[in-house]
């Protein structure tokens, strides 16, 4: 996959493109990608995304954007998934936000060659978010591309949204995420040195470092672990401040391996997060907290026996 910053370059042919934040990529961000990859192969064009950095709520609203779903390395990694051939990311800033919705659409005609565009059907653009379904369609019988809308995709009656994965997340209720998303929600990180306190307490954990200044759930979880060779691995995550610790400032995810014993420092890991267990705690002691963990354990064991 192709991956362009900006509008600096231009596309090597003509592209089929959707637009949007596409956080967590979920199941009606699938479905848009592979309808773009059925107009693409059709009309034989390049299917293409265009998505932000940072989320545009990020810059209008630092102090109340939402928590991330995905990092962009995630992100990049979930579109190559889905066949997109070409990615171009675009910084969010006060020029962008400035742009007119005429502006907007000069740029995705010309440096992306675009032909034919699919957008969401709450897909707003432009500057005062003016530029609307019927301004692409306008515009598109000026510059010569048509313009397809996607309807909202439903499950179980609830429609799809990044923002409905962060409420599931967020309640604890893993198995709607999971619907949601279509997969599990996963946070991937590569393997650092800690302080060791997992393995002075009894379980050795994995410390992984992640790029979620806020991620969208906290807790204790049971969780399968990619990324150690072609085995997946059962286990239990600590994700938060750990307050019984040393409470820190930015979340940590630690990772303790059921019947694992290997030096996997260094590692690129992907933890998928299956079940909540509890939340996190303030324990009185090293004591009860390394009770509190052996439970932990049982309880994974437990679950994944079933």
């Amino acid at each position: 996959m192709l991956v362009f910053r900006g509008f600096s370059r231009s596309a090597p042919r003509a592209t089929a493109l959707t637009i949007g934040n596409f956080d967590g990529v979920h199941r009606g961000h699938r479905a848009l990608l592979q309808r773009l990859r059925a107009a693409a192969e059709s009309g034989y064009l390049l299917p293409a995304v265009l998505s932000f950095e940072p989320h545009p709520r990020e810059f209008f609203f630092p102090s109340a954007a939402p928590a991330r779903l995905s990092v962009l390395r995630e992100k990049l990694e979930m579109f190559a998934a889905e066949g997109v051939a070409l990615c171009c990311i675009v910084r969010f800033d006060a020029g962008l936000a400035a742009l007119s919705a005429e502006e907007f659409i000069a740029r995705i005609v010309g440096g992306l060659k675009t032909r034919c565009l699919l957008v969401g059907d709450d897909f707003r653009f432009g500057a005062g978010r003016e530029g609307s379904f019927a301004t692409l369609c306008a515009a598109g019988e000026r510059h010569g591309f048509r313009v397809e809308r996607m309807e909202s995709v439903m499950v179980d009656g609830e429609r799809v949204s990044s923002s409905a994965v962060r409420a599931a997340l967020a309640a604890g209720e893993m198995h709607r995420a999971t619907r949601l998303l279509g997969h599990p929600y996963s946070i991937d990180g590569r393997v650092v040195h800690g302080d060791k306190l997992g393995r002075d307490l009894g379980f050795a954990t994995a410390n992984i470092s992640i790029k979620h200044d806020h991620p969208p759930l906290s807790g204790v979880f049971a969780v399968e672990v990619h990324g150690i060779g072609d085995e997946v691995y059962p286990g239990v995550a600590n994700l938060g401040i750990h307050p019984s610790a040393r409470r820190l400032t930015r979340p940590l995810l630690e990772v303790h391996l059921l019947d694992f014993c290997a030096d996997i420092y260094g590692a690129h890991l992907s933890v998928r997060f299956r079940h909540k267990l509890r939340d996190e705690t303030r324990f009185p002691s090293f004591a009860a907290l390394r009770a509190q963990i052996a439970q932990d354990v049982e309880s994974a064991r437990q679950y994944f026996r079933h």
